[in-house]
């Protein structure tokens, strides 16, 4: 072979391996940005949570309507929306952490053997509680503690937290998969978790990030007074109700999906955020999932890059009544009985 075809030809097979190493890097990011994580999501801290297939994540726009709808809806306009209005609550945190400290719990009576996990908490320094500026209950609320443990891609969540100092005393505190697909039970039939409805929290709870990016894809927790909510009845995806909820047969039970209705003006809506919580509400829907007053459940805006502040307000929605919804298919009514038996 000559020379200069020689030259030539190792110029050539050099650029090739330059062209092919460059497409390698390309191809095989450094550990830590993203990509070793589940392709479903590059960041498990993001909404949505869970993989696409979880009930809460799929698009009920065209599911058929139960056939109780007209009487649920025509019960709930009767009676209304806690505090009279359709309102939102920002007041829920969600600390996301790759290196908190674990720290073990004392039970409180708000801990039910069997349906609660026994077990070491990642608690990150300078988080804070629902409702709370740290990790003290100060206020008697629900005090809710939910953590995202990025390496494990495990979600706890857990009713009820004090903590000062030393001392950490807590409720009923339900462990989360959130690479896992759940059985139709969950985390056990009849078993409760840091709502009542025995559901996980956090994939029901819409951001701030979401709402700034114009689009909300799944669907939003919500919450009713307890006479308003079927006396211990749960659909899926629920798994446990409560004897408290004391509404009679045409009341919604726990798990119900509302839809807000197709031919709702969305438009008339008062700002851009508010228009993004309709259009989610008219594609995924709202579930039942724990009494109480404010109607709709947001999260806090100390973790996310968009606020609340002229982006989405408190009342934004107050326009909208219980006969804008409509109650979709809902199956079988389970009665609660207390007998928790966990899935494996």
């Amino acid at each position: 072979m000559g020379s200069a075809l020689l030259n030539g030809w190792r110029a050539a097979l050099l650029v090739s391996v330059l062209v092919l190493a460059a497409g390698c890097e390309e191809d095989s990011p450094e550990p830590g940005d993203g990509q070793d994580l589940d392709p479903e999501s590059a960041d498990v801290c993001r909404k949505p949570a869970f993989p696409s297939d979880a009930p809460w994540n799929k698009d009920i726009s065209r599911a058929p309507l139960d056939a109780q709808s007209g009487a649920v809806i025509s019960f709930l306009q009767a009676q209304g929306w806690g505090n009279g209005r359709f309102q939102i609550d920002f007041s829920f945190e969600v600390l996301c952490t790759s290196d908190a400290p674990l720290r073990t719990f004392q039970k409180t009576d708000d801990f039910y053997e069997g349906d609660c996990d026994d077990t070491a908490v990642p608690v990150p320094v300078g988080g804070a509680l629902e409702g709370e500026a740290g990790y003290q209950c100060t206020g008697d609320g629900d005090c809710h503690l939910i953590v995202i443990h990025k390496p494990t891609r495990k979600l706890y969540e857990q009713w009820r937290v004090d903590i000062s100092g030393n001392t950490y005393r807590g409720g009923c505190l339900a462990v989360w998969d959130l690479s896992r697909i759940y059985p139709p039970q969950g985390r056990g039939e009849q078993c409760t978790s840091a709502d009542a409805a025995g559901l996980p929290i956090t994939p029901l709870l819409f951001d701030a990030d979401e709402v700034a990016a114009g689009e909300i894809k799944h669907a939003i927790r919500f919450i009713l007074p307890n006479s308003r909510i079927r006396n211990a009845t749960y659909v899926r995806p629920a798994t446990h109700a409560t004897r408290a909820a004391s509404g009679g047969t045409n009341a919604p039970p726990y798990g119900v999906r509302l839809r807000l209705k197709s031919s709702f003006p969305v438009e008339g809506l008062p700002s851009a955020g508010a228009r993004v919580v309709a259009r989610a509400l008219q594609k995924y829907g709202m579930i039942l999932a724990d009494g109480g007053n404010i109607a709709l459940t947001a999260q806090s805006d100390r973790s996310t890059a968009a606020k609340w502040t002229g982006l989405l307000g408190p009342l934004d929605l107050r326009t909208i009544q219980p006969s804008d919804f409509e109650m979709v298919e809902a199956g079988t009514r389970f009665t609660w009985t207390g007998d928790c038996v966990r899935s494996p």
